[in-house]
């Protein structure tokens, strides 16, 4: 896949999405060079191999044995959003991070409540409009220091008469932590597919001052 080459975090006048209670899926950050967890970006790889043209795969298709050395980092959420957005699978690191159990327990939940609105129109926007999205969180460990985690959401295509479903991966970037609470989120991204013009469909026309023009053909 093609890719840009975004900066994960925020600068000033970059665009991207950092207000409480903003849905901005227009944000055009694309593929894996937005991740800097190898957790994330191998399963971005999978996730999006397995989609092929279509916008998500079907949950059947993503067959477990095929990222083994990724399921600890993996968990599926069930969009449901009086419940919390509950794990319907956590993955053993998961739930190591989090000294726990996860499964039916409310994710939105774990988010320190100035940042839950944000965490919840994140996954809105994800599940309902179809689009990976990647961030950077904090959390406060037991010793009450900082740690830094990578939050994966990936959506599923929609079956009819079926709850919907998405699934992501939380990977930290220090290691021996355990009882974390208080998550934040520092910065996010939706990620768009990059858009391709086939040549058979264009025909060049000019090169002037260095930028190249295209007419589409109709």
């Amino acid at each position: 896949m093609d890719a840009a080459q975004p900066v994960l975090h925020n600068e000033p006048g970059e665009g991207a999405c950092s207000k409480p209670g903003q849905r901005c899926p227009a944000e055009r950050a694309t593929g894996q060079n937005s991740m800097k967890h190898r957790s994330s970006r191998e399963f971005f790889a999978y996730w999006d191999r397995m989609r092929g043209n279509a916008s998500a795969p079907d949950r059947s298709d993503i067959e477990p044995s095929a990222v083994r050395e990724l399921l600890g980092d993996i968990f599926v959420l069930s969009y449901d959003s009086e419940a919390g957005y509950p794990f319907r699978v956590a993955g053993t690191r998961v739930c190591a991070l989090l000294d726990r159990d996860m499964k039916d327990r409310s994710f939105s939940a774990l988010f320190s409540p100035e940042a839950r609105g944000e965490i919840e129109n994140m996954i809105a926007v994800v599940a309902e409009e179809t689009l990976p999205a990647i961030a950077g969180l904090t959390a406060t460990s037991e010793n009450g220091e900082t740690a830094h985690l990578e939050l994966l959401l990936l959506p599923f295509s929609a079956r009819a008469h079926a709850p919907i479903s998405l699934t992501g991966v939380l990977a930290p970037f220090e290691t021996g932590l355990s009882r974390l609470a208080d998550f934040g989120l520092t910065s996010y991204r939706y990620l768009h597919r990059q858009e391709k013009l086939l040549p058979r469909a264009i025909r060049k026309l000019q090169v002037a001052r260095g930028f190249m023009v295209y007419e589409g053909l109709r």
